[in-house]
């Protein structure tokens, strides 16, 4: 019997770490530099499947993983099983878990929250940083301090943190229409559906959640000074992170730091705009390999 012998541009693994299974893609030849990627919220790590493929071509070891509650066997059901040193340990562990005493480490959204954690307590395990979208949390912080825009910007993360449920029943409620909504159009629609059904996996949509109840405040996420080399990439169209506290992340920055503004760019950058990013991630890791 005839079968496909396309080959798949991935590689899929489980990385296993304590107690937890996780589920990953890779790309290139495992004796290559690693790029750790970090995806956010409600994603996977297939929102990195236009990059990994350029990462592996130019000879890295590119590993995305379904984090901590993407993944159907890491998902604990306390809510302080979600706080940021343990996403951070996940991290660590995931590199760990492919001989890496240094690595790259390649962010977005949420992933970008506990990336700027890593960088600032453990420069020591990163050759270089680079985050998508998220602004480092200090200035984040302070532009939702002082602007009431970025303020109501976040409401989401609000409702988020509600008890009771009443997020997750809003979000898959009417076929999942509200959760559908939040790629604002901007992600493939294949990827989405793709999204939308693991979320709606029994406890998965919870445990993804419970990364935004795990911090103490809506913004309360601890990361000191970053003194490793760091790319930082901002869409002029994210509705939810603002340019004041995309501009300012630089002042929390004390290595070689780049900032650029993707123009006409949404929140969702690994997906939308891949054949943007993906060039600049390289130059990036070029620099500092």
């Amino acid at each position: 019997m005839a079968t496909d012998a396309t080959p798949t541009p991935f590689e899929r693994l489980e990385l296993q770490v304590g107690p937890h299974t996780y589920d990953a893609l890779a790309a290139g030849p495992a004796d290559g530099e690693l790029v750790l990627l970090l995806h956010g919220w409600p994603e996977f790590a297939d929102s990195w499947s236009a990059v990994l493929p350029a990462l592996g071509a130019a000879g890295y070891r590119a590993v995305a993983v379904d984090q901590r509650g993407y993944s159907a066997g890491a998902r604990p059901s306390a809510i302080a099983d979600y706080a940021v040193p343990e996403l951070v340990s996940d991290a660590l562990a995931f590199a760990d878990s492919q001989g890496a005493d240094r690595f790259h480490l390649v962010s977005h959204d949420w992933g970008g929250m506990v990336a700027w954690a890593l960088a600032g307590a453990h420069p020591e395990r990163l050759k270089s940083l680079s985050v998508l979208a998220t602004p480092h949390p200090e200035a984040l912080n302070r532009a939702a301090a002082g602007d009431p825009e970025q303020h109501h910007r976040l409401d989401y993360v609000r409702f988020f943190r509600q008890d009771g449920n009443v997020a997750e029943s809003a979000l898959l409620a009417d076929d999942a229409a509200r959760l559908r909504a939040a790629y604002g159009g901007k992600v493939p629609a294949a990827l989405v559906e793709a999204n939308v059904r693991r979320l709606a996996e029994p406890g998965a949509l919870t445990a993804t959640l419970n990364w935004y109840r795990a911090p103490a405040a809506v913004i309360s996420v601890a990361a000191g000074r970053i003194a490793v080399p760091t790319l930082f990439l901002w869409g002029s169209e994210d509705v939810a992170l603002g340019r004041g506290a995309a501009e300012s992340t630089g002042e929390w920055v004390d290595g070689p730091y780049t900032f650029e503004e993707i123009a006409g760019a949404s929140h969702w950058l690994p997906e939308e705009v891949p054949d943007v990013v993906t060039p600049k991630i390289l130059d990036h890791l070029g620099k500092h390999a």
